[in-house]
């Protein structure tokens, strides 16, 4: 699923509600300007490359991914919906997880403005909602 032309700035509130498949071995979220300019890559791996239960930050710009973050705090489950909470300011994007807690990725593109938001891999989107 591909969002372009939204409205997502700094204040707000982006809610995602998101359902994994039985089988899901990752999803990924990204919000930015557009495909090859991403300010945040959000992307839960169930089972992904190697990688198990680690969920994976990254930024790419002009095309070109930045270094990766990981964070081993998983609260995702296969086939059970969850919901989570995105703010930002022009420094940090704050994720607020589905068990509470929250974790910081920086805002590399350093904008307070983005337009561009899609959804990929093993997951379905239930609902979406800017506040």
């Amino acid at each position: 699923m591909k969002v372009t032309n939204m409205t997502f700035k700094e204040g707000n509130e982006f809610k995602i509600r998101v359902k994994p498949n039985n089988d899901c071995s990752s999803f990924a979220i990204n919000i930015g300007h557009d495909s090859e300019n991403v300010a945040m890559h959000f992307n839960p791996r169930f089972d992904y490359n190697g990688e198990e239960n680690t969920i994976i930050f990254n930024t790419m710009s002009g095309g070109c991914w930045g270094d990766e973050m990981r964070e081993g705090n998983f609260p995702f489950v296969r086939g059970e919906e969850c919901k989570f909470h995105i703010n930002f300011s022009m420094e940090q994007f704050y994720i607020k997880l589905p068990d509470g807690s929250m974790l910081n990725f920086p805002n590399r593109l350093g904008d307070v403005k983005y337009q561009h938001f899609d959804v990929s891999g093993d997951a379905r989107i239930v609902g979406i909602k800017i506040k």
